[in-house]
């Protein structure tokens, strides 16, 4: 069971989520529970290390010491209060619980899935706590995961310990077609495919942490994701994400997925020679820039190109210093940034099988005069570019193009 930064907010949410875990408890099974920090006490956390390190420190190893504690506090809340409702439990730190990872302070990755700690814990009957987001490196060290790095803990644990099922909770009651908040009569998905959900999170979908589904579906871990605010017995069931195999049937198009905070950078007159490419993305990579749609274009010149591609808002500044210090090592002309975008995705398992998606969704787009910028594919998703003014307007209009609020287009 994992619980999330707002399933644990205050104490009132700490004992409720005490009380999901003795009904787990009672009907029979053996537990571990994941826990995030408190809300907002991460990015308290962050913010002191800013401070007083003098800026962006994520990669020191003194960053993941200060950010770890909200989790072990949290942690040792949970702990205390099941016992003191008279439930055997332990807390554990990741150090303690064995999670081993490598020495990428601030996104470090697994490199050690725990067992016998843990399970020896409830082997006895205890109910283990464990600081999510967090772990060790090799010299003893405190690591952390990465934003969202419980939900991958939870999963890590779920797999080592052979358990049954790994049961998400957080502030929303499953996944939705979309953003219910965009499209009121947006439906609860009962359940959706590992890829399915893996493109959603990657694409913008905020429910679980994009390396957390890849591990569910690396070790076959079925996971379930619930609400923590009500009471046990209101809790529904949920949407569970499981394997393609285990599904009945295949829509061709599951969700859509709005994904607001992305920019869109475009170098003008780039020379168009082998290697260039690669230099402009190594020096994004090693800058820590993830990169998503790029496009590629003849310039007016024939020895020059266009290109553009897109990435997180947050991490537009860093590019364009990097890019503006390399400007005459990489040879382009210009170089435009535009924050007023939006990417819009459509997913489904069923777009393996079933042609005409795209053509369809660009209609559906054409329609209400919404123009395409970039595009980008997999198998099972569409993702399109567009203006951020027309993010709305065109969720509603794939929604309901698509068949997923009832009324097929």
């Amino acid at each position: 069971m994992k619980f999330g930064g707002t399933s644990v907010g205050d104490p009132d949410r700490i004992e409720r989520v005490a009380r999901h875990v003795a009904a787990a408890k009672a009907q029979g099974f053996k537990v571990c529970v994941t826990v995030s920090a408190m809300a907002g006490e991460t990015n308290r956390l962050v913010e002191l290390t800013e401070r007083l390190g003098g800026g962006d420190v994520s990669r020191d190893p003194d960053y993941d010491a200060v950010v770890a504690s909200g989790e072990q506090v949290t942690a040792g809340l949970l702990a205390l209060h099941l016992r003191h409702k008279g439930h055997a439990a332990r807390s554990f730190q990741g150090w303690q619980a064995g999670l081993r990872t490598d020495e990428a302070h601030g996104a470090a990755r697994i490199a050690h899935l725990p067992q016998d700690h843990l399970m020896a814990s409830m082997e006895r009957g205890e109910i283990a706590v464990v600081a999510g987001f967090q772990g060790a490196t090799k010299d003893g060290r405190i690591s952390t995961l990465g934003r969202g790095g419980s939900d991958t803990t939870a999963v890590a644990l779920a797999a080592a310990l052979g358990a049954a099922r790994c049961d998400i909770y957080t502030d929303v009651d499953g996944v939705y077609t979309t953003d219910p908040r965009m499209v009121p009569n947006a439906k609860r998905k009962p359940m959706l495919a590992y890829e399915e959900m893996l493109e959603m999170a990657s694409v913008g979908a905020k429910v679980l942490q994009t390396r957390s589904v890849g591990l569910a579906m690396t070790y076959g871990v079925p996971v379930r994701v619930l609400s923590s605010l009500g009471e046990p017995e209101e809790t529904g069931d949920g949407t569970l994400i499981t394997s393609e195999e285990a599904m009945m049937e295949h829509e061709v198009v599951t969700a859509v997925v709005p994904s607001r905070g992305e920019a869109k950078i475009s170098l003008l007159g780039v020379p168009d020679t082998p290697g260039r490419s690669a230099m402009i993305f190594r020096l994004l990579a090693d800058a820590g820039v993830n990169v998503d749609m790029i496009v590629q274009s003849a310039a007016r010149q024939n020895t020059q190109a266009n290109m553009s591609f897109t990435l997180s808002e947050k991490d537009l500044h860093r590019a364009q210093e990097k890019l503006t210090l390399m400007k005459d090592a990489i040879g382009f002309d210009n170089i435009d940034f535009n924050q007023n975008v939006a990417k819009v995705s459509v997913i489904g398992i069923g777009m393996k099988s079933h042609a005409g998606v795209a053509a369809k969704m660009f209609e559906i787009l054409a329609e209400r005069s919404i123009n395409i910028e970039n595009i980008s594919t997999s198998e099972i998703k569409i993702s399109v570019l567009i203006e951020a003014d027309y993010t709305e307007l065109a969720v509603r209009a794939l929604h309901e193009g698509f068949g997923l609020s009832g009324t097929p287009g």
